[in-house]
This record gives C-alpha cells, structure tokens and sequence, in this order.
C-alpha cells in the first residue's frame, strides 16, 4: 500500500508545475463549495420555507454568471488572469456576507445576493475552464478531472457533517444565525487562502483575439445542445438537495450526513477512473453517470420520504462526478479541434459554451416552477427531476457522435504555424 501511495505522489509530481498549482487551488476552494452548494441553499430555505425562493436564488446565480465570463474576457487584455481567478474566490464568501446581512428574505435582497455569487462563479469557472484546458491535453484531462473529484469527494464526507451539525448545535434562531455568520468568516479566510496558492503559477492569459462570435462549426452547435442538457440538471439539481432534506429531514446536520454517505467510495473510484480510462471509454464513463442520475430521479420521486432522500443523494455521489469526469474532457477536446479549424481563441468557445449552459439552466429550473406554480412544490420536488433526467439520456448518444467527429476533424486540421500552444504559454507569466 505504502508503494502504490508512493507511486501516485511521483505521478503526480511528474506534473508539469501549472497542472500542479491549478490542483491545489482547487483543491483548497474546493472546502468551500458545499458551503456554496448546500448550505447556502438550506439557509434560504431555512429563513424561507419557500423552495421557489430557492429556485429564484438560482436563477439569479445563473444570470451573473454569462454576463461574469463576458466581462472577464474584456478584463483579460488588462489583468492577470490569477488576479481575477482570486476576485472569482473571494466573491463567494461577499456573497454569503450580503445574503447573511439581510434581515428579511425578499425577492430584492436574495437576488442581490445571488448575482454577486454568479459573478463569483463567472470569475472562477471562465478562468478555470481555461487554464484547466492550458495545462492539459487529450492524454492526461481523464487524470486531472479523476483527481480533482477525489479530492473534492473526500472533502465532501467531512465539511457537510461538521458544518450541519455545528448549525444543529446552536439553539435558537439568534445562535442559528450567528453559526452561519461564523461559517461565512471562515469561507472567507479559505478564498484568501486559495488565492495566495493560485498566486504560486506561472498562468498566462489567453492571447488576445476576438471571443464574441455567433456562427461556428456545424460540430460546435452539437457541443452547445450536450451543455444543453446539461445545464437542465444544474438549473435544478445544485439546490434540489437541500430542499428535498430540509422538507422531508428537516435538518441541517442530516443535510450533512446524506451528503456524506458512501463519498469515500465514490472518491476512491473516481480516482481509479481517472488514472485508468483512456479518451475511447469517456462515453461509457459519461452513460454510466446520466443511468445513475435518472435511477436517483426515479427513487426519489416514487419513495418521496427520508429514506429516498438519502438514496438519492448517495446514487447522485456518484452519478455526478462520473458525469463530469467524461463531460469536460470532450468539451476541451472540441475546443482544441475546433479552434485550429476556425483559428479562434480557446476563450470564445469558453464563452459561447456558457450560453448554452445557461438557457439550460433557466429550462431545469423553468421545469421546477412551472410544476410548483402549475401543482404543487411537493410534485415539482418529485418529478421536475426525473423529466429532466431522462431528457438527458439523449446525452450518451449526443456525445458519442460529437466525439466521433471531433476525432475525424482533428486527424484532417493540423495546427497552424502562427498558433501559440497554450501548454506552453503557460509555462511562462505574463
């Protein structure tokens, strides 16, 4: 056992210096992301009772975000993107200041709250997604996002737990509210943290090109459909979790103990993945995830209790991380294909993939509302998900024909001379 650690730590190591930094950025936000996942949902929910004002303070974050990563590419030509990647962090936890300062919950106040936390994830998503598409290539992306998800898996077994139950152990409404005060102090202290690693990179910005377009390969208007589908989970999904346990648990520190169930076989599997599977097995890896997610739908909406709560979070353990693991690296290999073919920058296929994202989004989560408004919440809670889980089961065909062409055009598009290889522009700083 000791060997085989050893073995990982040297493979790791055996990373170019960037790929190793962008990890451990990651990997130090990634103690806040159940925080901004979770809690920050059950917190509304707890101040609110109204799971549309759950939904609503989604649709906000989903609003800042597009216009976040539009605005950080005009920022680019005048800031290093470690600078903006840090202000992307630290927003988070501005956000949760604003959101923890309100003394009522209305509409004005969430959405306030909600549009800096989508700036906070235009910022850090838009810069991520790039340099995470610099430092990697086709060969080694599996690794990376195997080894990011392990990461974030184990983080998830302990900061849901003791964040739930440290909530739990404040009585009253006054404690209650000061609990999360003191979580929102420390997030902050971790973006800060965060920052001063990601400041130990070598990043460069993306060369300046145009990155507003509006007509692209035939190929990328495939790609934009899969982000489609999926954005119709994330429209939803993010804050379903905590509106289904604090309806049917009620509890915080349930929150995080569903949220810590079976995550250390989880992570130790997304690992393995990542180290083992080969660019052919990502379809395989992507179905695998989406049959899981429409299996934890279908429980969900047919127990619709505790129990089934709990089922769906450890079935959704899985399912997403399995998702994403396949999902980004045929983003990326797309990105890389088509932008020697239309000789663009790799940021504007950044931008334009969020829009697809994004109408997605507002469709999961148009799901949700139409069913609340038009029914009931509890049949919105039960079946918005399994209608947006089947819709994407057209994902696994979707992707196995864009991966196919990609790898048909990137055998027929060379590279052209004058391009920079982004690998290497990272190697050096600005």
């Amino acid at each position: 056992m000791a060997n085989k650690l050893s073995s990982e730590v040297a493979h790791f190591n055996s990373q170019p210096h960037n790929f190793r930094i962008l990890v451990l950025t990651n990997l130090v936000y990634a103690f806040v992301l159940p925080v901004i996942d979770i809690f920050v949902a059950a917190y509304v929910m707890r101040n609110s009772n109204d799971p549309t004002k759950v939904v609503i303070y989604q649709l906000t974050i989903y609003t800042g975000i597009p216009l976040t990563f539009l605005l950080n590419g005009f920022l680019l030509k005048h800031f290093n993107i470690r600078k903006l990647y840090s202000i992307g962090m630290m927003l988070s936890a501005v956000s949760m200041m604003v959101m923890m300062s309100l003394k009522t919950l209305d509409l004005t106040g969430i959405g306030i709250a909600g549009i800096i936390m989508g700036m906070s994830f235009g910022f850090y998503w838009s810069n991520r997604d790039y340099l995470a598409l610099a430092i990697t290539n086709d060969g080694n992306r599996n690794y990376y996002y195997g080894l990011e998800t392990f990461f974030y898996t184990i983080i998830a077994v302990v900061i849901p737990v003791v964040i739930g139950w440290f909530i739990e152990s404040h009585d009253g409404a006054a404690a209650v509210q000061r609990a999360y005060s003191i979580i929102t102090g420390v997030v902050l202290v971790i973006t800060i943290l965060a920052s001063v690693v990601c400041f130990r990179g070598h990043f460069t910005n993306p060369v300046q090109r145009k990155f507003v377009y509006f007509k692209f390969h035939p190929l990328w208007y495939r790609m934009l459909f899969l982000a489609l589908l999926k954005g119709l989970a994330q429209g939803f999904l993010v804050t379903a979790p905590a509106m289904l346990i604090m309806r049917l648990l009620g509890k915080e520190g349930a929150l995080g103990t569903a949220q810590s169930v079976g995550a250390i076989i989880a992570a130790i599997t997304m690992y393995v993945l990542g180290r083992i599977t080969k660019p052919s097995h990502r379809v395989a890896v992507f179905a695998g995830g989406l049959i899981l997610f429409t299996m934890a739908a279908v429980i969900n909406g047919i127990l619709f209790n505790g129990l089934g709560v709990i089922l769906f979070m450890l079935f959704l353990l899985m399912a997403k991380p399995l998702m994403d693991l396949a999902y980004f690296p045929i983003q990326f290999q797309v990105i890389d294909v088509l932008s020697k073919i239309e000789k663009r920058g790799e940021f504007a296929y950044i931008l334009n993939h969020e829009a697809g994202l994004y109408v997605g989004r507002f469709m999961g989560a148009g799901v949700f509302l139409l069913l609340a408004y038009g029914y009931s919440v509890e049949i919105a809670l039960r079946y918005a998900i399994i209608i947006i889980a089947v819709l994407q089961l057209y994902s696994i065909i979707l992707s196995k024909r864009i991966i196919k062409e990609s790898q048909a055009l990137g055998a027929e598009a060379p590279a052209p001379a004058d391009t920079i290889d982004p690998v290497e522009a990272t190697m050096h700083s600005v």
